[in-house]
């Protein structure tokens, strides 16, 4: 089970709240900017807010899903389980073994 949209929302505003530097940045952002690529403010902020939280997954070595999980799971065994799940299904979806692919993503069952 993918994290869901609901818990992106979540997570993306739990990333935000633990960044007011940040928010300060996005709320700042110069609306010729988003003009000059055909959005608007919000989606030219909602873009710049995905790229840093991404950014920040990146950083912590996390796919961003992970992230997303990592800032929604009520505890650190509901985090490991859900992306150990996810993990699977992806593994599933690319008719990999799962064996082989715990091996080239470094997990452990």
């Amino acid at each position: 089970m993918a994290a869901s949209e609901l818990q992106h929302e979540q997570a993306l505003k739990k990333f935000l709240d633990a960044r007011p530097e940040l928010c300060v940045e996005l709320d700042n952002l110069n609306p010729l900017l988003a003009q000059a690529k055909g959005e608007t403010l919000e989606q030219f902020r909602d873009e710049r807010l995905h790229e840093a939280f991404e950014a920040e997954a990146e950083r912590l070595g996390l796919f961003a899903w992970e992230l997303t999980l990592k800032l929604t799971a009520a505890t650190e065994e509901d985090y490991q389980a859900q992306r150990l799940e996810v993990h699977k299904e992806v593994a599933e979806m690319a008719g990999m073994d799962w064996l082989e692919y715990c091996e080239l993503y470094g997990l452990e069952e």
